[in-house]
């Protein structure tokens, strides 16, 4: 399949709300992909299946949890784009691998380096909170999509829904009460409006309604320390913890572990997550 390049200028992301990087993408893949991300790959990529696409591209596929459910569930025949805008993510998504051919691509979301109509269905896991410029980012994945195609994506609810992004915010607050990170409030869960998901895809030109499912499911991890580490440790939060000092982040992984123990015990904890499924159909 061709992906001509649209020759499309890159976008400067403004903070480190997007750095993905360093030690980040291990932990990110080992420690918060099974927790909370892979419940969700596996209910994305069952809806994107269902509508049978031959040509899929995936935004900030991050370390590849939905690209590795779609390579299993696509018809054989289906064509699967992998991009992320960081390539240490990418890098660790190519190493665990995927159980049929897939194409990574390091590609800004906002400036995609592909053609017109080149696809059936852009897809994208938990990235478009990321995104400084969301309408931008829409527009360009109307682009590239067919008459007809389906843009298909998932966001975070509020983090009042999701007690481990939740119980981190509170324990990060309480141990730094005159500057409290809030990364996790501001960035993941900071864009669960519909009203605000409407009006950007309708910037983007989707004119279609979309359509919104909330979807809820349950993060598991086998101790509290688990949580702890991979949020402090293995999301861009990090960046800001290390700022605090050189033992920031140490005291602040131990302190959301005795918060998380506090609140869950000793052995395996639990809790509610949950999040909006978007559909929009880009009109033929």
């Amino acid at each position: 399949m061709a992906l001509p390049n649209a020759g499309r200028p890159s976008v400067d992301y403004p903070n480190a709300d997007n750095l993905f990087a360093g030690a980040i993408p291990d932990v990110y893949a080992s420690l918060m992909v099974p927790m909370i991300f892979a419940p969700y790959a596996a209910d994305l990529a069952e809806r994107i299946a269902a509508l049978q696409p031959r040509r899929v591209l995936e935004l900030a596929a991050g370390t590849g949890v939905l690209t590795r459910e779609l390579a299993r569930r696509l018809a054989p025949g289906a064509i699967i784009v992998a991009t992320d805008l960081n390539a240490p993510m990418l890098a660790r998504a190519q190493a665990e691998g995927t159980e049929r051919p897939v194409t990574w691509r390091e590609a800004d979301a906002m400036a995609l380096p592909f053609g017109d109509a080149s696809f059936d269905l852009v897809a994208c896991q938990f990235g478009v909170m990321f995104f400084p410029d969301k309408a931008r980012a829409f527009a360009e994945a109307r682009r590239v999509l067919v008459p007809g195609g389906t843009l298909v994506f998932n966001v975070w609810d509020r983090i009042e829904f999701n007690a481990f992004a939740r119980d981190v915010t509170a324990a990060l607050a309480r141990l730094f009460p005159g500057s409290p990170p809030d990364f996790m409030a501001r960035t993941p869960h900071g864009y669960h409006s519909q009203a605000a998901i409407e009006q950007d895809l309708r910037h983007g030109g989707f004119t279609a309604p979309p359509l919104f499912e909330t979807v809820t499911a349950t993060s598991r991890a086998d101790a509290a320390r688990i949580p702890a580490v991979a949020y402090c440790q293995g999301t861009p939060l990090r960046a800001d913890l290390e700022r605090r000092g050189p033992d920031a982040l140490a005291r602040a992984t131990d302190a959301c572990a005795q918060a998380f123990r506090a609140a869950y015990g000793n052995g395996p904890v639990s809790g509610p997550m949950q999040a909006h499924v978007v559909m929009a159909a880009a009109s033929a």
